[in-house]
């Protein structure tokens, strides 16, 4: 080790970090600066990256699962020789800049996901790790191991005490995942002071019994870091935990240890002498010469080593030409959905869509072979399963089922973490009225652009017997106010296997699948009904003339809507709402075509009524939980029938 390098990188670090801070008056330097020997070793010794091919398949990731020491991973892109320059690192927190108050990802070169939320940058991180195997198992080969990276995140003690991060914690150790390494900055402080008030469990203790690897040492010694970081890599049968004892906002020479350093700046006096007491120069955004030399040597070992990929993967190639192609059809994204045979369903068939979504998982999934996805816990109550597939174990990687277990909230950042991957498509499934355990995962899905499909299941009050505990009433409502979520709570079977088309084939955007537990019946609809749908509407069933009522419904009431007009005698038309996103995003010609202006319109949802002003006149919805008992007796219990619907219009 060139421990010289080593303390000078640390150094830049702290200098770059407190700097950082202190211009915007705002962040976060105690981490940067009680991490800085951490991120000294990881960089400038082990972490294997290209800064000039910054998506390189086959890279290292580093996830800052502590998101709010953001100048900390700043600084390293910066010595590191990424896209971002000192004039960047003086925009920290400002608009518009590089470096945002928490990394963004698709923003900023080598940020590998959006952290700030605690805890989700480790379970990503565990999905990056889980889609390292998978890739590994599927396209290595004993001659050529194109795949062979390492997952590191860091993660501090509010991480830690995130129930989140615990789910994923016991997943990772279930699967084996021996390539993730967890580095545990452990200084013992949160906002409201020392961990002691809150957070007295033993951590190794705990990782211990989820079948990590635990190693445990000092933060601030780069030699005993980078020992412990090579033992963690040498265990490839278990994740690994660090545990590194650090002090917070190291150097400060009254702030140190204390809450005060950590998410404020340090104050001119106190920067002052915190630099001379690191023995660094009182000037803004200084770098140690020495750092920046020992990069611009480290940026010539890493294009070495990723040549040495290079000509790897173009000898594997040579010698796997059908896997070659399979990995760039993987990579390209969106899937091929050309030579997929659908099911088949008719008008008269009687099928709840959650089946329905389950024939058409299996349809796609033979033609399609990089789809990867789960339930926590429920796969046989919402039809889940890739058929014929197994399931992704520590004996078969190339598992494409996954057992997420009773888990909602990490199997959504895990999903997170296999989309960021890249090269899969990947689902997650429960219950509806469980998306709010996951709900953060899916806006930061939304905020990354992630195309990671939510099948949802079980949508209503139909749900019956289970009662209001698990049956959603403004659950859709909720999706649908995330910025960029796609949501779809397809009418019938047929409308199901659209729905799944769209969701498969969107590349900047998550999806949310909303189906039925109770059976649908598929019924008529005009010729080419599929383009209007995938614009979020379409007419299901017309009236002669101008209609005096236009009923606009989703899901399972779009045959509720039918029913009632037929019970009702009056010119009713039927709108079955595929998209409310996708309508609304329409032009006002198309809008007007499907529900006309200056006739009265109604919605019609067995949920929430909120966001239907935007549509319609008014709505017949529910604005009340469920009732334990039969699907069909607890709507008439309530007023949520067809004939209720009738008397409306």
């Amino acid at each position: 080790m060139n421990l010289s390098a080593m303390k000078s990188i640390a150094k830049s670090i702290r200098s770059l970090s407190m700097d950082a801070v202190q211009k915007a008056n705002s962040g976060h330097p105690g981490l940067p600066m009680g991490c800085a020997e951490i991120g000294a070793v990881l960089y400038g010794q082990d972490i294997n990256i290209n800064p000039s091919e910054s998506d390189w398949i086959n890279r290292d990731r580093f996830v800052l699962s502590a998101g709010h020491g953001s100048a900390f991973l700043y600084s390293l892109l910066h010595l590191s020789g990424f896209n971002l320059s000192i004039d960047d690192l003086k925009q920290f927190r400002q608009v518009g800049s590089l470096t945002p108050g928490h990394p963004e990802y698709g923003l900023t070169h080598g940020v590998e996901t959006t952290t700030g939320p605690l805890g989700q940058g480790f379970v990503n991180a565990v999905g990056m790790a889980l889609a390292q195997e998978w890739f590994g198992a599927k396209f290595n080969t004993s001659e050529h191991k194109i795949f062979d990276h390492y997952v590191y995140t860091l993660a501090g003690d509010g991480c830690m005490m995130e129930g989140i991060t615990s789910e994923a914690a016991s997943f990772a150790g279930t699967q084996k995942l021996g390539r993730l390494i967890a580095i545990y900055d452990s200084n013992n402080i949160t906002i409201e002071g020392d961990t002691k008030i809150a957070f007295t469990e033993n951590v190794a203790d705990r990782y211990k019994a989820y079948g990590w690897q635990v190693l445990v040492g000092d933060g601030h010694n780069p030699e005993e870091v980078a020992k412990l970081l090579a033992e963690g890599r040498a265990d490839t049968s278990r994740p690994t935990i660090i545990i590194l004892k650090t002090i917070i906002g190291f150097g400060a020479p009254t702030k140190a240890g204390t809450a005060g350093v950590h998410g404020a700046a340090l104050g001119a006096e106190e920067l002052a002498k915190t630099k001379e007491a690191l023995g660094i120069p009182n000037e803004d955004f200084w770098v140690d010469p020495e750092a920046t030399e020992f990069f611009k040597q480290r940026r010539v070992e890493w294009q070495s080593k990723y040549d040495s990929w290079k000509s790897l993967y173009d000898a594997w190639a040579k010698a796997n030409p059908s896997l070659k192609e399979e990995l760039e059809s993987y990579l390209e994204g969106v899937p091929d959905l050309s030579k997929v045979t659908w099911p088949d369903f008719k008008v008269g068939d009687a099928v709840a869509t959650r089946k329905a979504s389950g024939k058409v998982i299996e349809a796609f999934t033979k033609t399609l072979t990089n789809v990867i996805g789960g339930s926590a816990d429920l796969s046989p109550s919402n039809n889940s399963v890739i058929t014929g597939k197994e399931y992704f174990s520590p004996a078969t990687r190339e598992g494409v089922n996954l057992h997420y277990g009773v888990r909602e909230h990490a199997m959504g950042a895990i999903a997170n973490g296999i989309a960021l991957y890249g090269g899969l498509t990947t689902f997650c499934a429960t219950f509806l009225v469980f998306a709010d355990y996951m709900r953060h995962t899916v806006r930061l899905a939304s905020l990354m652009e992630l195309p990671v499909i939510y099948v949802f299941t079980h949508d209503s009050i139909f749900v019956g017997e289970d009662g209001p505990t698990h049956q959603p009433i403004e659950h859709v409502a909720s999706l649908r106010m995330i910025p960029g979520m796609q949501v779809f709570r397809p009418a019938d079977a047929q409308e199901t296997i659209e729905a799944w088309k769209w969701a498969l084939a969107s590349g900047d955007a998550p999806t949310a699948l909303i189906l039925t537990r109770q059976n649908l019946t598929v019924f008529p609809k005009p010729e080419g009904w599929q383009s209007d749908a995938a614009r979020g509407a379409y007419i299901a069933k017309d009236c002669d003339g101008t209609p005096d009522t236009v009923l606009v419904a989703t899901g399972s009431e779009v045959n509720m809507a039918m029913e009632a007009a037929e019970i009702s005698g009056r010119k009713v038309r039927v709108v079955s709402l595929t998209s409310r996103e996708r309508f609304l995003n329409e032009d006002k010609e198309f809008q007007s075509s499907i529900i006309p202006e200056g006739v009265r319109s109604i919605g019609v949802e067995a949920g929430s009524e909120f966001g239907w002003y935007k549509i319609v006149d008014e709505t017949f919805t529910i604005n009340r939980f469920g009732e334990s008992g039969k699907g069909n007796e607890v709507a008439e219990s309530i007023g949520f029938t067809a004939d209720k619907l009738s008397e409306l219009i």
